[in-house]
Formats: structure tokens, sequence, C-alpha cells
């Protein structure tokens, strides 16, 4: 995750730098510690994955209005004198809704009914902390104390036990989303998977032979788990030999992030949900306009990346379906800096297999208060719920307990 340029929030500076753990592979489940890995105590081999869902994390609260711009509601114009995108360079216009125009890198899958938009998306309720909305959001089970994350919970909704069915592409803490009782692997890239040391130094593998005699006969919990490294890490080795395509995408963090997810994918080892962040998004001023700035520049980078990323997929682009998220949107009337403070309601887009694309959610207004939202009419756990119902067959009553989900038509076959 990148530490934003110019942080406005203490807050979200703090968590901008969660990810400092990066490196080797971390096996995160019933964990025991070596060196500077978490080690999971149950590994076994996967078949290929049918499904594979990519959560793409904006963190630090992405401005919907601008990505996906209300152009047919007059009060956007009114709210935001200085930053609004004007009308007319919107792509891929509908009556009320317009993609910003450095999306359209996007434009190929949206006219091949692959991409779609959600607006006034979010939480049940508002809650303006980058911390706590980002737990909530991950969490998806609000009132439980229980600490596991929605990605994890689907993930055991099988009977499979194995580490590769989950991946953090972001490396070090893993996000709230895949915490929990399933053990998922978390590295910052392909190669970091491995036991520490290996690329080195250990050109005999003997590190690996002195690992083995000390713990194959080892009947502990730590002998099982160090067994168990060692058949993740084994079972992992086809993505490794992929080809690394990174000068396919843009230098940035999350085109290298997203090389990283797609080598992952092409590997066909069996890994069912992948997450990753692009972080930056904390525009309290200087959001820029059409013309150039940071809001521009995120947007660009966000598509162009998605692109390359769907365009590197190969054979296994039918099976993948990315979502991206962001932990609140901001608010509708633009500040004295130019930038936009906290909000409430916010966009999701959804691209690839078993989408079914264009403009969804039920559009309440703006209004031209200073501290006025974008008002939430759409759960963003129904909009999850349907990815989850028909890309993996899963009970979403046990991704999440206790939510009832609305249609929300965004997903072929609901």
């Amino acid at each position: 995750m990148t530490a934003p340029t110019s942080p406005c929030c203490d807050e979200f500076a703090r968590l901008s730098r969660r990810s400092f753990l990066g490196g080797t592979v971390a096996l995160v489940g019933a964990t025991t510690i070596v060196g500077s890995a978490a080690i999971t105590t149950s590994a076994a081999a996967l078949a290929p994955a049918p499904s594979v869902l990519v959560v793409l994390s904006l963190r630090g609260a992405a401005d919907g209005l601008s990505l996906v711009v209300p152009h047919g509601d007059p009060v956007y114009y009114d709210a935001r004198p200085n930053i609004a995108i004007p009308s007319d360079r919107l792509l891929v216009k509908d009556g009320m809704f317009g993609l910003h125009p450095e999306l359209a890198p996007l434009v190929p899958l949206w006219e091949g009914n692959q991409l779609a938009a959600v607006h006034a998306t979010g939480l049940p309720a508002p809650n303006r902390s980058h911390f706590s909305a980002m737990e909530e959001v991950e969490d998806a089970d609000p009132g439980s104390d229980v600490r596991s994350g929605w990605l994890n919970r689907l993930i055991g909704t099988d009977a499979s036990s194995s580490p590769l069915q989950g991946f953090n592409a972001a490396g070090g803490v893993l996000p709230t989303s895949l915490f929990g009782s399933q053990p998922v692997m978390s590295a910052g890239s392909v190669d970091d998977v491995q036991i520490p040391g290996d690329d080195k130094w250990d050109t005999t593998r003997g590190r690996r032979a002195s690992l083995h005699t000390l713990w194959d006969d080892d009947r502990s919990t730590l002998g099982t788990a160090m067994r168990s490294m060692f058949g993740a890490l084994d079972d992992f080795a086809p993505v490794q030999a992929t080809d690394d395509h990174r000068d396919r995408y843009p230098d940035t963090d999350l085109g290298r992030a997203l090389s990283e997810v797609a080598r992952v994918i092409r590997g066909d080892v069996g890994v069912e949900v992948i997450t990753v962040d692009q972080g930056d998004w904390d525009m309290h001023s200087d959001l820029g306009t059409t013309d150039g700035g940071w809001m521009n520049r995120n947007a660009r980078d966000l598509a162009r990346s998605i692109a390359a990323f769907f365009d590197d997929l190969g054979d296994q682009g039918p099976k993948v379906t990315l979502v991206t998220i962001s932990e609140f949107g901001r608010r509708t009337v633009e500040n004295a800096s130019q930038g936009l403070d906290h909000g409430y309601g916010n966009v999701m887009l959804v691209a690839g297999a078993g989408v079914k694309g264009g403009y969804f959610g039920r559009w309440q207004g703006l209004t031209n208060d200073l501290d006025s939202d974008v008002m939430v009419t759409t759960d963003y756990r129904s909009v999850l719920s349907e990815v989850v119902r028909t890309r993996f067959g899963a009970s979403t009553a046990k991704v999440f307990p206790g939510f009832s989900p609305e249609t929300v038509g965004v997903m072929r076959g609901v």
C-alpha cells in the first residue's frame, strides 16, 4: 500500500504504513512463528479454482462522485464549481452517470458488458474513521466479537483447509477481510514465497534439508506447521514458474501488485480469493481538475492497471471477477482547499467474469449543504453477496451472517 504523497489525515497516514512487514511468505491461520514467517498448521494441494475473486481496496476513501459522475444531477455541478468533471468530457454516459475521462482504458470492458458501476453503496450507517470503517467493511459482520473477515468466511464454506485458497498481494499484515480461522497466504511478490534466505545463499538447499531433518518426525503442533509450510511452498511452485509480465503494466505500486496477482492466477494452483490495495485516495485538498492533478493520476493508474491485468490473464480470464471497494466516500460539496472531506456513500466497480455491465444502484439525489453526503441506498454487502452466490455458489448467510441481501442485478444469473 502506498503512503499518501500529502497525507491529510494523521489516522490514514498511520494506516498507510501497515504493510511494513512485507518480504517473506506468511501463511496465516492457526499459526506459529519461524523467523519472519508465520506458518499454518495445514496445507494440501488444491485443484484449479473454477472462480477467482480479486478484491481491490481503494485505501483512503476514494471519491465516487469523481470516478462515476452523476452529471444528470444538477446539484453536482453547483456543489463543485472548481473540481467537477465537465459533462462533455465523460465517457459512456447515460442520462445520469458517466465515467471519469481517465478511466478510458476500461471502456473496452464496458463495451463488452464486463464492467459495472454500482453507485450509492456503503455501510448501513455512516462511519468517517478510516481505521474503523476499514475494519467494519472488511469484517462485514456488525456486532460480532469473532475476529473473522468475509473473505476468510468465504473460503471456509468448502471442505478445503489449504492456505493456497486465499492470497494477500500487499504482503505484511493481512487485511481484516482475510483474517480468520482459515489459513491463507500473504506476500509482497510471487518470488517472496519461499523459506527466508533460499534465494540469497542457500544454493544447495541445505537449509531446507536441515529443516526437514529437524521437523519431519516431530509430532508437535510446530512440527505439523513446518511440514505444512513445506507442502504449501511446493504447491505454489507453478506460480513462480509463470512469466513475469510487469513491463506490460504501469510502473506504479498498483501496476506491480496486479502483475503479481495475474501470475498467481495464471499459475492455476487453486487460489480463489486475492486482496490488493491502491492507496493515496485521501484527497482533502488539491484534488485537481480534468486537466491534471491528484484525482487524474489515481484514476489513470487505476484504469491502466486493471486493463493490463485483464489483458494479462490469458486463458484464466473467463473465471476472474474483480471488485473495487473503499471504506467510505467523500462529501458532495468541495471544501475551501478544493478537496473533499470524509463522506458516506460511494461507488463500487465490478469487472470480469459473470458481470452484467452498466450502471446500477438507486440514486436518491444530492443536496448542496456543506455537510451533505451521497446517501447509501445499497448496502455494499448486497453487491458482494451477488458475487459470492453466482461465482462461488456459496451461502451468503455464512459469508455475511445475519444479513438479508437485496437484489442489485449486477451479476448474471441473479
